[in-house]
């Protein structure tokens, strides 16, 4: 529900329709404190993997960032995250260091980082930190060094050699497979397993669903995320055709799907399939890609500058832009932004046709940045529409019936 055109055919942020005290969504008559913090601490990556959204799609302003972030910077997200914690009585937050690969930013930089954010914070607070890395650089002396920082780690792998390779490369094109197989297993069967928080494994529908899924749990990963490529309706994905009624992406889900819940024994979560579930069930959704539950998430690129969530880079230069900086603005007023009060409407913020949806409880529109058309702003459906309605109702079918086998053997 953002954007204008300027007159010189440049776009504007802009909000779409009333954002008052009492359009907040349901129940929510002021914004939300943030829960989590994405921290860009390096903005120039390793790879050089195709379908990046940072790197390779409509927003370039990566090439005018800092390489990593500053002390000065480090310092000012540190107050910010510590008086918002304490204005809001947050007893747990989240922050995540991403990048680009936050690995280049150095092991200096990041326990600065890490030290001065947990030093900001009150005793009561609890703060969680992740560091999302390619694992090129995940050495046995990184391991041990993000161990006594007590910093989890999330690895992305798309799979099998075959499938990480299509895309997850170097700039020369040389697969990255070798490499990061190497620092999982480094990771995993020692001493450092504890730290691993799970694996995002992007989709490409020419891979095989359960050799993918197989070959991410060759590494006992705690939780798996199946990420949909980002794409919209005016510049869509690979292989999704917004003419077509073809679902391939649900097709692709499905298999995995159908290998997952029908294991006899627990293997791993499948975040994006088990939240499906614990809508359908009646539960609040824990990420943006499905369900209603409001955005409270925030990044800060290396300069300082503070963005909506990031993945909105995929659809047009500065779609993510708040103009505000930790430099002088606080996460409170971040928190009253027309975008970040767009992305805690709940059915409110819904498009017309998703609001006439059967399971748009369920869906939640699909992820923000997906919604996007030049002709219509985020007032849409995802593009993937169709491949999310059948991939949900293919679940609840499934969970309905096992639900009642188990009332019927009562």
């Amino acid at each position: 529900m953002l954007e204008n055109r300027a007159r010189d055919g440049t776009r504007e942020p802009v909000l779409l329709g009333a954002l008052d005290a009492d359009n907040i969504g349901e129940g929510h008559r002021k914004p939300l404190a943030f829960r989590q913090f994405i921290l860009k601490i390096n903005s120039r990556c390793n790879l050089s993997c195709h379908y990046c959204y940072m790197y390779e799609m409509a927003d370039q302003s990566w090439r005018f960032q800092p390489i990593s972030m500053a002390p000065a910077v480090i310092d000012a997200i540190a107050r910010r995250i510590g008086e918002h914690a304490r204005i809001h009585d947050v007893a747990e937050l989240e922050v995540i260091l991403h990048g680009g690969e936050p690995l280049l930013a150095g092991p200096e930089l990041i326990a600065l980082a890490v030290k001065t954010i947990r030093r900001a914070v009150d005793v009561g607070t609890q703060v969680h930190v992740i560091i999302q890395t390619n694992a090129v650089l995940l050495s046995e002396s990184y391991l041990r060094f993000l161990a006594g920082l007590g910093v989890r780690v999330g690895v992305s792998l798309d799979g099998y050699q075959a499938a990480q390779d299509r895309h997850r490369v170097f700039a020369n094109g040389k697969g990255s497979h070798e490499q990061v197989t190497a620092a999982l297993r480094r990771l995993t069967t020692g001493r450092y397993h504890h730290l691993f928080s799970g694996i995002l494994c992007t989709i490409d529908i020419r891979n095989d669903p359960i050799a993918t899924y197989e070959a991410l749990l060759e590494f006992d990963p705690p939780a798996v995320d199946f990420l949909l490529p980002h794409g919209n309706w005016s510049t869509p994905p690979p292989f999704r055709d917004p003419e077509s009624m073809r679902t391939p992406y649900a097709e692709w889900l499905i298999a995995v799907f159908d290998r997952w819940y029908g294991s006899t024994r627990v293997e791993t979560d499948v975040r994006f399939l088990s939240e499906i579930i614990r809508l359908l069930m009646g539960f609040p959704s824990r990420t943006e890609a499905v369900g209603l539950s409001p955005a409270r998430m925030v990044v800060v690129e290396t300069d300082g500058s503070i963005e909506l969530s990031d993945i909105l880079k995929s659809a047009y230069e500065g779609a993510a832009d708040t103009g505000m900086n930790v430099l002088r603005d606080s996460f409170d007023a971040v928190a009253r932004h027309p975008g970040i009060m767009a992305r805690q409407l709940g059915v409110s913020g819904l498009s017309s046709v998703c609001r006439g949806c059967e399971i748009h409880t369920v869906c939640g529109g699909g992820l923000h940045a997906h919604r996007y058309s030049d002709a219509t702003a985020f007032d849409n459906p995802s593009v993937y529409c169709l491949d999310l309605f059948r991939l949900i109702d293919h679940i609840r079918r499934r969970v309905a019936h096992d639900v009642a086998m188990t009332r019927s053997e009562r």
